[in-house]
């Protein structure tokens, strides 16, 4: 066994003796070479790259640039720090970004393909004490694809954006047309850490990475639940990379106000009835009275639509009778019964006027705010097939949901007080208010 450990280490001993003897002690750039002479940059699957390959004797800032007969400089690495070892590397014809004279570029070129023509390579090492080695030879670059993924006519549908759930501005749609087929495209929102939100592609008729016209849809997360980035303005960054690994970058500012997940309760007090009602018994044509108290708990504002508290429906009327039709997005609290034949039939909004806020023509409850709703009905007969009949509060975000937790509150057995049909009064004609009230 020592006589083989022996004879192993004789034969490492001359194998670096054989090397100091090639190449000299103080060597930094050794054993360069680049397999092909001559590429086709094209993606065809045929000669599309060469590999390049070298050796550090010791810790050294390397490039490796290009330049053709005219005597421009292409770089490919600039002064990349390495330590001592071997490395390898694919070039394939991109390197950083370059403008001809006759480009019209709407995005910034953030690589490029070489163009077609002979080339000078050289590959430069610079070690800790300036010492720099230089190794060069030649390259040739034929049929190589002259088209950059151009991005083009990149447009936001607006350009601020309040992600939370109030049906106004709610959503963001990134547009743009792709000049070419490409392997890969990317829509996001950049972040000032550096990270990114992707933004999703609505697809359509062109077929992801095709070239034609691309949609995109962003809501900031909201939809799933998720809180938006914090309101400012941030960068929307498009970036297409073609099969060869040309890059394109295009570039539009989104500002993003009132941004979050809106979050309303039905406030419980301490003690006694979440809901409070006047009574549980009502005589035909009297009046049930309610009152509740909302709160909104989260960091934005709240949309919501009248009519306002303390407005009198007669039971046979709808949110839709009075004019106040729903509205994607916004709150109201609502009243409900079990044989209802529309959903929450009478519906308050969040507030009185005075006490809601006005963004951009519409009404809002500010976040930390909390209000008395208040409302009434007027018992024309009785709810629906049932006497006494469940009736309960809910929150409703129109066309969205009825809010979790908050959907059939303090259901409470309402009795109307029938008389025998000879002795049913008829209720005094009332005429549908008109909105809005001054």
């Amino acid at each position: 066994m020592w006589v083989g450990l022996v004879a192993l280490l004789v034969v490492i001993a001359a194998l670096f003796l054989g090397n100091r003897l090639l190449n000299g002690d103080g060597s930094l750039l050794r054993n360069v070479q680049v397999s092909q002479s001559e590429i086709s940059p094209n993606a065809d699957g045929d000669t599309d790259a060469t590999t390049i390959s070298y050796e550090i004797s010791r810790n050294a800032a390397v490039s490796i640039y290009f330049e053709n007969e005219a005597g421009d400089r292409f770089y490919f690495r600039r002064e990349k720090p390495r330590g001592a070892g071997d490395y390898r590397v694919t070039f394939s014809g991109v390197v950083d970004p370059y403008k001809l004279p006759d480009d019209q570029i709407e995005g910034e070129i953030l690589a490029r393909l070489l163009q077609n023509g002979r080339y000078t390579w050289t590959i430069s090492a610079t070690d800790d004490n300036n010492v720099t080695e230089t190794q060069q030879g030649e390259l040739l670059i034929v049929d190589a694809d002259p088209v950059l993924p151009d991005i083009r006519d990149f447009t936001l549908d607006k350009t601020v954006f309040t992600p939370n759930r109030d049906g106004i501005a709610d959503r963001v749609q990134p547009q743009l047309f792709l000049a070419k087929d490409v392997a890969q495209i990317r829509v996001f929102l950049q972040l000032p850490d550096g990270s990114e939100e992707r933004i999703a592609e609505f697809e359509q008729v062109v077929v992801p990475n095709a070239e034609g016209w691309h949609y995109y849809d962003y809501a900031g997360g909201v939809d799933e639940g998720a809180t938006p980035p914090p309101d400012g303005t941030y960068p929307i960054v498009a970036i297409a990379q073609d099969l060869e690994g040309q890059q394109v970058r295009v570039e539009k500012e989104l500002t993003i106000q009132f941004g979050g997940v809106p979050r309303v309760r039905v406030v419980s007090p301490p003690a006694g009835d979440t809901v409070s009602w006047n009574a549980t018994a009502v005589p035909v044509c009297d009046l049930l009275t309610f009152s509740v108290t909302v709160e909104n708990y989260g960091s934005t504002p709240i949309r919501t639509s009248g009519p306002p508290p303390g407005t009198l429906y007669d039971s046979d009327w709808n949110y839709n009778t009075l004019g106040w039709f729903t509205e994607s997005g916004a709150f109201r609290l609502g009243i409900g019964f079990e044989n209802e034949l529309t959903n929450y039939p009478y519906r308050w909004s969040l507030g009185s006027p005075d006490e809601l806020t006005e963004i951009d023509g519409f009404t809002y409850l500010m976040p930390g705010q909390r209000v008395e709703v208040t409302g009434s009905i007027r018992l024309t007969n009785v709810f629906g097939l049932r006497n006494p009949q469940p009736v309960w509060a809910g929150l409703i975000h129109e066309d969205v949901e009825v809010v979790t937790f908050y959907e059939r509150v303090d259901p409470t057995a309402i009795t109307v007080d029938v008389p025998d049909e000879a002795n049913m009064p008829e209720c005094a004609p009332r005429e549908v208010p008109e909105w809005p009230v001054d």
